[in-house]
């Protein structure tokens, strides 16, 4: 088995992977069979199960030093959680996100979401797949994934919070942060050391057309981030030294489409310098990420994941192109507080990117094969 690159190393480690992965074609004639009402929860969970092992040693094969469970047991990489939380309630109203590829819009679209009770955590989430996943992995640290708080704002919107519960909608972002305190609380009971909070809501703030419709709902985009800023803050304040936490930030990630554009300039210095996170996994695969120069307000302490390895595409990219890219972000932060991944999931919802399960292997061992060569 290929050694895993600086496996000494604490997360988030020098080569390193967003979490969700493409899912086998078993796991989504299973999915759909499920749906239909010819396989049984046992039988999905058996299926699910099967997968996830072999994901799991895909990953810790190509010399990954964490592993995810693939996202597999979710629709997507966030209302299945959000759903979950105490307060919380689907609707027949639908969520849209314009997204957008080199062949034109598409929308991603899910059912809505109501805060119509206070909002709490009734169980840890997911603590089920975790354990599987923990049970699972032989030399990989298990990392689980979840959407951060900002989220659930950024998905409902204020206007999903019922003010008969939340008269002060102060109150509505404590217990929010409050949740997502207890959440960590069990996942780390359970054994849990690498956490990620997935968010894309910070990034959408660098793209002016998000703003602009935004302000257009009545909110302030010029301080929106820094609201998210203090809730992730305050959900993961307590959380014990030995957990690290840390945030992934991308423009959306659709069937190999994005919904925004734009550099981290206009959220950079507060994101970089405030959030009490222990790294950042950011988006610099094309020019719709921008330069690296927002990099300069990341402190001393703080990793950055590169995520120059695109997941929209199948192409590899070249290694030394590669190593070129990350010499030029080691211009603005410190060649030791870098690593590399791809820029985001394979497959953030369960239809999954434009690439085949080749092609995905391909870029993880590049991506480990990259960083060994840098790092050593």
């Amino acid at each position: 088995m290929t050694p895993s690159a600086t496996p000494t190393m604490t997360p988030p480690f020098r080569a390193d992977h967003v979490g969700s992965l493409l899912r086998p074609p078993a796991l989504i004639d299973a999915r759909a069979a499920h749906a239909a009402g010819s396989l049984d929860d046992a039988g999905l969970r058996a299926v699910e199960d099967a997968a996830i092992r072999d994901v799991v040693a895909l990953q810790e094969e190509v010399g990954l030093a964490a592993a995810t469970d693939g996202e597999f047991r979710r629709t997507s990489w966030h209302m299945d959680f959000i759903y979950r939380l105490g307060g919380i309630s689907r609707t027949d109203e639908q969520i849209r996100v314009t997204m957008r590829n080199a062949a034109g819009e598409g929308a991603f679209t899910s059912a809505g979401l109501a805060i119509d009770g206070r909002v709490r955590l009734d169980e840890p989430i997911f603590a089920d797949h975790f354990r599987f996943l923990a049970d699972t992995v032989t030399t990989a640290v298990p990392k689980l994934t979840i959407p951060s708080p900002s989220m659930v704002h950024a998905r409902g919107g204020t206007a999903a919070i019922d003010t008969s519960v939340y008269p002060d909608v102060e109150e509505f972002w404590a217990d929010l942060s409050a949740a997502y305190a207890a959440q960590l609380r069990g996942m780390y009971d359970l054994g849990c050391r690498y956490l990620q909070l997935d968010d894309t809501s910070l990034a959408y703030l660098n793209d002016p057309a998000h703003r602009d419709a935004l302000a257009a709902k009545g909110n302030d985009p010029a301080t929106q981030h820094l609201r998210y800023i203090r809730q992730i803050n305050a959900a993961i304040a307590d959380r014990p030294d030995d957990m690290v936490v840390t945030t992934h930030m991308c423009r959306g990630n659709f069937r190999s489409s994005w919904a925004a554009e734009g550099s981290y300039d206009f959220v950079a210095e507060a994101l970089f310098g405030e959030l009490g996170v222990d790294g950042f996994f950011c988006e610099f695969d094309d020019e719709r990420s921008g330069g690296f120069e927002p990099l300069r307000f990341v402190p001393p302490g703080k990793r950055v994941v590169l995520g120059l390895v695109t997941t929209k595409t199948g192409a590899l990219e070249d290694a030394d192109a590669l190593k070129r890219r990350i010499d030029e972000a080691a211009k603005y932060v410190p060649l030791d507080q870098l690593c590399l991944s791809p820029q985001c999931g394979f497959s953030s919802t369960v239809e999954g990117n434009d690439l085949t399960v080749d092609e995905q292997r391909a870029k993880l061992a590049l991506v480990v094969q990259v960083a060994q060569d840098v790092w050593g």
